[in-house]
C-alpha cells in the first residue's frame, strides 16, 4: 500500500519508517523534505499555507504539529494544515481506505483526576484543546469514517524536557497531587501505523496512552533517583499541562496493540540508557 504522511516531523518520520520497514510505499510532506530518511519520499510543503500536490495513496495519516504554542500558530498548523491536506486529498481525487489524524488529550478539560475514556465529553477549557477539537470536526464533517488519535504527553529521544529539569534542579513536585498521561514516541508511532493498517476498521477516536497515568511528582522523583539526584522539593510547579485526569488505553488495548514502553518508568529508562533515535 501506499501510505501519504502529512507532516513528517520526528512522530511522523519514525511513523514513516515504520510503514516501510512493513513493506508499504511511503510520501512525507515537510517545508524540509532533504531532511527526510531516504525511505521516506519527500513532498515540499507548508501545509499552513499551501495545497500540495499528493500521490495517490491508501492511507492518509496527518500528524501535524505547531510551530509555538500560541492561539495563532496552533490554528495554522491544526486546522489550516488539515484543512489544505483534506483538500489535496480532494484535488486528487483519491479515494484513501484510512485517514487517520493525530490529537491530543487536551480535548479534555480538568477532570480532578478522574478516568477518562472515548466516552467522556470533550470540554476544553484551553486554547489548544479547542482548536485540536475543531480540526477533529473539520475532518470528520469530511471524511466521516476517519479516525483521531488522541495523544497523552510525548516524550522520548529529544523530548526531555522533565530530566532537563530534574537535571538543572529546576523541578518542582506539585504540593497538590496531579496525574500526567504520557507516551513513548515509539509507541505513538507504532499506534499510528496498528491504527492504519489493522483489520477490521478502527473506531472513530483512540486515546493514546500508556498504561500508567502517574502522579507528576512520582515521575519527577523517579528521574532524580535514575540521575542519583536530590528528589525535587516540593511547592508550587508551574506545569503548563491541560489539568488532572487519568487517562484509559482500554479501548487502544482491545485491538491487541502492544506497548513497548507500558509506563513511564520503560521509557525513560530507555532514554537515559540511549536507547533511541531522534530524527531531524
Amino acid at each position: 500500500m501506499t501510505v501519504l504522511i502529512a507532516g513528517c516531523g520526528d512522530l511522523g518520520t519514525e511513523a514513516g519508517l515504520r510503514f516501510a520497514a512493513a513493506g508499504h510505499e511511503v510520501y512525507g510532506i515537510r517545508r524540509s523534505p532533504e531532511k527526510l530518511p531516504p525511505e521516506i519520499r519527500g513532498v515540499k510543503a507548508d501545509l499552513a499555507n499551501d495545497v500540495p500536490e499528493v500521490p495517490d495513496a491508501d492511507i492518509v495519516v496527518v500528524a501535524l504539529a505547531a510551530d509555538a504554542s500560541t492561539e495563532e500558530a496552533y490554528r495554522a498548523a491544526y486546522v489550516d494544515g488539515l484543512r489544505n491536506v483534506l483538500d489535496a486529498v480532494d484535488r486528487s481525487q483519491m479515494a484513501p481506505r484510512r485517514v487517520l489524524f493525530v490529537s491530543s488529550t487536551a480535548v479534555y478539560k480538568d477532570a480532578g483526576g478522574a478516568l477518562v475514556d472515548e466516552s467522556t465529553p470533550t470540554e476544553p477549557d484551553r486554547f489548544s484543546g479547542k482548536i485540536l477539537l475543531e480540526a477533529e470536526e473539520l475532518l470528520f464533517s469530511r471524511h466521516p469514517h476517519a479516525t483521531v488519535l488522541r495523544l497523552g504527553g510525548i516524550y522520548g529521544p529529544g523530548r526531555t524536557r522533565l530530566i532537563d529539569q530534574v537535571r538543572s534542579g529546576k523541578a518542582v513536585v506539585p504540593g497538590q497531587p496531579k496525574h500526567t498521561n504520557r507516551i513513548h514516541r515509539d509507541d505513538a508511532a507504532a499506534m499510528i501505523v496498528h491504527l492504519a493498517t489493522m483489520s477490521p476498521d478502527p473506531a472513530p477516536v483512540y486515546l493514546g496512552v500508556d498504561d500508567e497515568s502517574a502522579e507528576l511528582g512520582d515521575v519527577l522523583r523517579f528521574l532524580a533517583a535514575e540521575l542519583r539526584l536530590p528528589e525535587p522539593p516540593v511547592g508550587s510547579a508551574s506545569d503548563g499541562g491541560a489539568g488532572d485526569k487519568r487517562c484509559s488505553n482500554r479501548r487502544l488495548r482491545s485491538t491487541g496493540f502492544q506497548f513497548t514502553y507500558p509506563s513511564y518508568k520503560e521509557g525513560y529508562r530507555a532514554i537515559l540508557s540511549g536507547e533511541g533515535v531522534r530524527h531531524p
